[in-house]
């Protein structure tokens, strides 16, 4: 039986080489699969799904007037999986239409996301998969400062933590760390960082 599925983790914990590796093994076995992003994140082009590892595979994006399960009754109504990098970034509507694909095409859907941004403050996507997903399941990583399971993500800019802001600033590793509760807080900063302060 199709369910829809949530699983979340920091920066850094694997979401995009997951859902490459799925994809993968469903097709070995000559299965399809459907892959879709959201076409907010662009680091690597729109509608691509790029892992910090290297592995890069072009998918369908997401913008806010894609109507998801039309978009899928469209390109593979018996499609075996629909996989979606970036789900943090969908809107209500999105995360409502993905939960018809399973409930009506009887087709799993996996979303992978982040759940919550650099202000701690759960995206629309992240809240609403929270909230109609069948099975949500935590993907972990160690914090950036210490080996403590990472649970937030912080913004930094010029080597310094950011707390306000704009919730969507695209970025990776140059502009956003993994990290525990009380790194999130109190992270360590440089010497040069403390004579700047």
């Amino acid at each position: 039986m199709a369910q829809l599925f949530f699983r979340y983790g920091a920066m850094n914990s694997g979401k995009s080489i997951e859902i490459l590796k799925v994809a993968h093994n469903y097709e070995e076995q000559n299965k399809s699969v459907i892959i879709l992003t959201s076409g907010i994140d662009n680091r690597d082009g729109v509608g691509m799904i790029a892992s910090r590892i290297g592995l890069k595979r072009k998918a369908t994006p997401i913008f806010t007037d894609t109507n998801l399960f039309e978009l899928v009754k469209a390109t593979n109504p018996a499609a075996a999986c629909v996989l979606i990098d970036e789900s943090q970034f969908l809107e209500r509507h999105h995360v409502i239409e993905a939960a018809k694909v399973v409930d009506d095409l009887n087709i799993p859907v996996m979303a992978f996301g982040l759940k919550n941004d650099f202000k701690n403050e759960l995206f629309e996507g992240s809240k609403y998969l929270l909230l109609f997903a069948n099975k949500i399941e935590e993907m972990k990583t160690i914090c950036w400062f210490c080996r403590k399971k990472a649970i937030m993500n912080l913004r930094m800019n010029d080597g310094k933590p950011v707390y306000t802001g704009e919730q969507i600033q695209i970025g990776g590793n140059e502009a956003y760390y993994p990290v525990c509760r009380k790194h999130y807080f109190n992270p360590p900063v440089t010497q040069e960082n403390e004579k700047e302060g």
